[in-house]
C-alpha cells in the first residue's frame, strides 16, 4: 500500500473505509460543472463509475445565504442570458426533486455521493436526502458555526484546508469535535485554480499527518495534469479528490481545472498501480530476480 505517515484510523464513508491500509479513497468531484442540469450530472457520475472511483461529490448552497453581498448583483454572462451573481447561482442550484434523482443514479452505479454544503441550511437539506458524509470546502474553514451543525449530524466528514493557515484549521478541527472523533478526514489543498505546481507543497501531507494524529490524510487537486495527484499518493495520502468534466472547454468556472473522462480513467489506474509498488519496506530478493542472479552474479554468498 502507499507510503505509512502515523497509523490513520480508517474512517466509514458509504460501502467503504478510507485509511491506512486501505485503497486509496478517490473522489470526483462534479461540483457545479453539471451546469444545473441532471442528465450531465448523471453523465458525469458514469464517467466516475468507469474510471472505478469510490464516490462523487457535488456542492450545495442555498444562494441567498451563500453568495457574498458584494457580489450578488454583479452582472454575470451565462449560456442562459446575462444575469446577476444571485440569479445564476439559483440557476446551477439542484434541489430536492435533482439530488433525489442523482443520488439514485450514483447509488445504481456503485458509487457513494456526498456534497460541500456552503450554508446550516444546506446542511439540514443535505441531511434530509441522504448524503453518507460532508465535505467541507476550503473557502468553508472558517465557518465555525457550519463545521459545529456538520459535527451534529454524526456523519463523516471530509475537511478540505486550501487558503488555511494551521492555526484556522485547529480552530475548524476542534469545531468538528477534535481528532478522536473517528469520523474525520483531513486533505491537504491549495486553492489555486489551476494550481500551478510551485504552489503544491505536497510536503504538507506529512505535516498534517503529524499535526493530527490518528486522522487520515488526503489530497484535493485542482492542478492540470495527474503528477502532482500521483506524488500525493506515493506521499501517503489515502484519499484523492479532482473535480471533473467532459470537456474542460466547457462553460463555467471549474472545468478548466478538472480532469476529463480520459485522464479520470488513467489517474485511477495510476493510483491503483502506486498502491502496488509501494510494498512494505523490508528488503528481500524477489522471485523475479533469481534467473538473473544465477545467471549475472558471479560471486555469491555462501
Amino acid at each position: 500500500m502507499t507510503m505509512t505517515l502515523t497509523h490513520a484510523r480508517p474512517v466509514a464513508i458509504g460501502r467503504h473505509l478510507v485509511g491506512t491500509g486501505r485503497p486509496v479513497h478517490v473522489i470526483a468531484e462534479i461540483g457545479l460543472n453539471h451546469n444545473g442540469d441532471v442528465e450531465l450530472a448523471k453523465r458525469l457520475i458514469d464517467v466516475a463509475a468507469a474510471a472505478g472511483c469510490q464516490a462523487v461529490k457535488f456542492q450545495k448552497r442555498t444562494p441567498e445565504l451563500a453568495t457574498p453581498e458584494h457580489m450578488k448583483d454583479v452582472p454575470r454572462e451565462t449560456p442562459w442570458g446575462t444575469m446577476s451573481y444571485l440569479d445564476y447561482r439559483r440557476r446551477v442550484e439542484f434541489g430536492r426533486d435533482e439530488y433525489l434523482e442523482v443520488a439514485r443514479h450514483a447509488d445504481l452505479a456503485g458509487l457513494d455521493w456526498f456534497a460541500s454544503p456552503w450554508d446550516e441550511p444546506s446542511v439540514a437539506f443535505l441531511e434530509e436526502v441522504g448524503a453518507v458524509a460532508h465535505k467541507v470546502a476550503s473557502a468553508s474553514v472558517t465557518d465555525l458555526p457550519l463545521l459545529r451543525a456538520l459535527a451534529e449530524t454524526g456523519k463523516p466528514v471530509i475537511l478540505s484546508t486550501g487558503m488555511s493557515t494551521l492555526a484556522e484549521i485547529d480552530d475548524a478541527v476542534a469545531a468538528l469535535g477534535g481528532v478522536d472523533t473517528g469520523r474525520l478526514v483531513i486533505l491537504h489543498a491549495t486553492s489555486s485554480y489551476p494550481m500551478p505546481p510551485e504552489e503544491a507543497n505536497l510536503r504538507t501531507i506529512r505535516t498534517l499527518a503529524d499535526r493530527y494524529p490518528g486522522v487520515p490524510i488526503g489530497y484535493s487537486g485542482h492542478e492540470k495534469g495527474l503528477q502532482i495527484s500521483l506524488a500525493a499518493v506515493a506521499l501517503g495520502a489515502v484519499a484523492v479528490e479532482r473535480h471533473i468534466t467532459l470537456d474542460r472547454t466547457m462553460w463555467g468556472s471549474d472545468h478548466s481545472a478538472s480532469l476529463e473522462p480520459q485522464g479520470l480513467e488513467h489517474l485511477v489506474r495510476d493510483i491503483r498501480i502506486i498502491e502496488e509498488a509501494m510494498g512494505d519496506g523490508v528488503k528481500r530478493v524477489f522471485p523475479g530476480e533469481l534467473a538473473p542472479k544465477a545467471k549475472l552474479r558471479r560471486v555469491l554468498q555462501p
